[in-house]
């Protein structure tokens, strides 16, 4: 009988590690829900603040962990030097916010670090290095694991974008983007935000932040 794959080892490794990654997924949801709840309750009826909570799946895990490794075909080595695991990736537990307008999303970004001051940050840039959304990672202590997190704060239209782009071309298995494709991603993405930007100018609260910083730009 031969020797079990390293897939096979990191989906038992991943149903073990299961009921942790789902009570970590909890505590985050839980967590940035009463950290928003002050900016939800006194939204405007055009305004939207949706937060949305995810435990990553099995084979979305094993696969990302794979699109890791600087091996031909990015392919597991069937003998490393040190044993894959599931751990080393930094989002098993994850919380997305979407917001809108755009505003809304600086005003949700300073209400958190308030309560997350030491997480690292790895904002997500698009094209000309324009911000596109807040992402900032840490661990969970979860019984005897370091269970890796990630909450996002993004704008409501790039994450419906998002949502369709992971589905179309993640879960479908077809990963690899054509430099066509990446070009009207990005494209998709600049056209969204100018759109947000615009519309955040016109809606009746606007005057509210009319010193608020320019979203899509990072701070110096």
């Amino acid at each position: 009988m031969s020797d079990r794959t390293v897939e096979d080892r990191l989906r038992e490794e991943y149903f073990t590690l299961l009921p942790a990654i789902q009570r970590a997924t909890l505590q985050l949801d839980a967590e940035i829900r009463y950290h928003t709840r002050s900016i939800l309750n006194k939204l405007a009826p055009q305004e939207q603040l949706v937060v949305r909570a995810r435990s990553k799946e099995c084979e979305s895990s094993i696969n990302k962990l794979k699109r890791k490794q600087n091996t031909p075909g990015r392919v597991f080595d069937p003998k490393p030097t040190i044993p894959y695991t599931l751990l080393s990736l930094s989002d098993l537990a994850g919380v997305r916010v979407l917001a809108f307008p755009n505003y809304r999303v600086e005003e949700i970004d300073r209400a958190l670090k308030q309560h997350y001051p030491e997480w690292d940050d790895d904002p997500v840039l698009g094209k000309d290095d324009k911000l596109l959304a807040y992402k900032y990672r840490n661990h969970f202590e979860v019984g005897p694991y370091r269970i890796p997190v990630e909450y996002q704060i993004v704008p409501m239209l790039i994450g419906l974008f998002w949502d369709v782009e992971h589905a179309a071309l993640y879960k479908s298995g077809t990963a690899i983007l054509s430099k066509n494709m990446k070009k009207r991603k990005l494209a998709v993405e600049a056209a969204l935000s100018e759109f947000e930007e615009g519309i955040a100018d016109i809606l009746p609260n606007s005057t509210v932040f009319e010193n608020r910083p320019q979203f899509g730009q990072l701070d110096k």
